[in-house]
């Protein structure tokens, strides 16, 4: 496996200004850093990739669709198109970055719903664009890792039922799922079964905890979600994601209103350790 830390921990924009995120992932033996693709342009992104070269960390990214009026999976043509505009924007900043794997919902806007759960012609749509996508991804040697959100996030997709049924519509090779902890303990009845469900189809294990905080502090089974990830024969991007009080936007758009990690020094030393301990004992 190789192991990252999302980086949304520290900004939604790394620069460098967060550039000491990117020495203390090197200093805690991270084989790369999961760069939020946010804002910016293609260029800002082949300057962090250069950075990131001097400093030896491979990478990942994750992405979402930011807007209601930028939705792929949308019936207004135009809404639809400028959704499709931005998945390419996406593709385009990954392959600046050097990214490995493209992750995160990148599906329906996050906190926009529709009374409903996803019907047949948004998922054929979002299936159609994310099908498009994955092959100009293929094509720069990246594979892409959708999210599934819990249901209190988006009504597009929540379980690995789902996410398995829209991998199988998508129907392309570089196509996968992005399997986050946190969303499943929310929604799965057991996650070594969500996993099992899955199995070849996750290219990114997001490792987050029940309360985005320190992974292995929690409620979370990870004895039991990590020996089911090795029993699939995964061997990909383990990532730690925690989100902390520090950074105003991010603290508003994932509901984090106090701290759930003493420093970043410790959560980086810990979730590493925790993890590496998990992996070898699975």
């Amino acid at each position: 496996m190789k192991l990252g830390v999302n980086l949304l921990c520290v900004g939604g924009l790394i620069d460098e200004l967060q550039l000491h995120a990117c020495q203390m992932a090197v200093d805690h033996g991270y084989d790369g850093v999961e760069i939020p693709v946010l804002e910016g342009t293609p260029n800002d992104y082949g300057q962090l990739a250069r950075k990131l070269d001097d400093l030896g960390l491979q990478r990942t990214c994750t992405a979402i669709t930011p807007r209601a009026d930028a939705d792929p999976t949308s019936n207004d043509p135009d809404i639809r198109s400028r959704g499709i505009a931005h998945l390419d924007w996406i593709v385009d900043c990954a392959t600046a970055l050097g990214a490995q794997t493209v992750g995160g919902p990148f599906h329906a806007p996050i906190g926009c719903f529709t009374g409903t759960g996803p019907t047949h012609d948004e998922w054929q749509r979002g299936a159609e664009a994310h099908h498009n996508m994955a092959e100009r991804a293929a094509r720069q040697g990246m594979r892409l890792a959708l999210e599934p959100l819990n249901r209190f996030e988006t009504h597009f997709l929540n379980t690995a039922e789902q996410a398995l049924r829209y991998t199988q519509t998508v129907d392309h090779p570089a196509f996968g799922i992005m399997y986050d902890t946190f969303h499943a303990h929310i929604e799965e009845k057991s996650q070594p079964e969500a996993i099992k469900a899955l199995s070849g189809h996750i290219n990114v294990l997001h490792v987050s905890e029940n309360d985005r905080g320190i992974p292995g502090t929690g409620q979370i089974d990870f004895d039991a979600i990590f020996r089911a990830v090795k029993q699939t024969g995964f061997d990909g991007w383990i990532v730690m994601e925690a989100f902390g009080a520090g950074v105003p936007e991010l603290a508003a758009a994932t509901r984090i209103w106090r701290p759930m990690f003493e420093s970043h020094e410790k959560l980086f030393h810990d979730g590493a350790t925790f993890i590496r301990q998990q992996w070898t004992r699975a």
